[in-house]
């Protein structure tokens, strides 16, 4: 019994002990590696994807996907933009990329939720669409720096105290996605949403409110997202969200969420998050080629269905083995 425990742990928990080696292999091949400095570093590059990773995790738990937020990303960035360069109100155009965000998500959370419409395809249509409307509102340019308020632009460089607020965003989301799923009744039904849909609704559970919440809520941080990008980089480009629904599913699965739904755990999703932001950040301090960097993403991408698929079927066998003993120990002798 205690070895299918053990097996059952570590398939739970293997992201973050790949996280502690992944660690220790960069620092000694380059000491200076595993520093404060780029650990701030590190953790200012991961606050836009786990901004949009951490409700990612949320619609992966309930059993559906949302391939569109890079292009939600581009969308609320470019509204955002243009709203600032025409008003001069960075609140405005806060509220106006976050609008789109919201907007966009409903959208797909109405086809996926109450049209019944598969997410996966309405989402990989959606990611063009919403690509080609930052393209075709931006006429393809990037609103640069000069167009853009000082307001604005402070945010990229921002701190609270001595932390940078972008990262302060992403240690809230983090702590309020956590609360929801383990202290709230709506963390439950994504959850009971996930692992079987049709035993959620004899439970009373509205499945399709529920997914749509979902989605608007995917959509809303992906604009934040796309925001705090812009005001990184100083400037609003109509691709600046491209790939990160790739990497946000990548970190998703890394984090141990079931590609099957319900099954999952934020701190899980946060240990995917700093494993793959490690990796890339240890990958430009061995001075890898880009394109290379590019190919082990994908890479890792397919590891991490992999890795999904196998410990999802190794926890089910280690716990349907420790259910057959426990009926043996717990069944008397036969008596004849």
């Amino acid at each position: 019994m205690n070895a299918e425990r053990i097996k059952i742990f570590a398939a739970k928990n293997g992201i973050f002990l790949a996280l502690i080696v992944l660690v220790a292999v960069f620092s000694i091949l380059r000491p200076n590696f595993f520093s404060f400095a780029n650990g701030q570093s590190i953790l200012l590059q991961a606050a836009e994807l786990g901004l949009i990773a951490i409700p990612a995790a949320f619609l992966i738990m309930s059993g559906t996907i949302d391939l569109s937020v890079g292009s939600v990303a581009s969308a609320a960035a470019i509204t955002g933009g243009l709203t600032m360069s025409s008003t001069g109100s960075t609140l405005l155009g806060f509220l106006v990329a976050i609008g789109t965000g919201v907007l966009t998500g409903a959208l797909n959370g109405f086809l996926v939720s109450y049209m019944g419409l598969n997410s996966f395809v309405v989402t990989l249509g959606a990611l063009s669409v919403w690509g080609g409307f930052a393209l075709l509102l931006s006429d393809g340019r990037t609103i640069p720096r000069a167009e853009l308020p000082e307001t604005f632009r402070a945010i990229g460089t921002m701190k609270i105290g001595p932390v940078p607020i972008q990262i302060v965003a992403l240690v809230v989301v983090i702590a309020l996605g956590w609360y929801v799923l383990n202290h709230t009744k709506f963390g439950k039904e994504v959850k009971a949403i996930g692992g079987n849909e049709r035993a959620a609704r004899l439970m009373g559970v509205n499945v399709k409110r529920s997914r749509f919440l979902l989605f608007v809520a995917t959509g809303a941080f992906a604009a934040l997202a796309g925001m705090f990008l812009s005001a990184k980089v100083q400037s609003a480009n109509p691709n600046i969200g491209s790939g990160l629904e790739l990497e946000a599913l990548t970190v998703v699965l890394l984090g141990g969420i079931a590609f099957e739904g319900g099954v999952g755990r934020i701190s899980g999703v946060v240990a995917g998050l700093l494993f793959f932001r490690v990796l890339r950040a240890g990958l430009v301090f061995m001075q890898a080629s880009p394109f290379l960097q590019t190919i082990l993403i994908g890479a890792t991408l397919i590891v991490a269905v992999a890795l999904d698929s196998s410990i999802q079927r190794m926890i089910r066998s280690s716990w349907a083995k420790l259910g057959k003993k426990a009926v043996r120990e717990e069944t008397p002798a036969a008596t004849t």
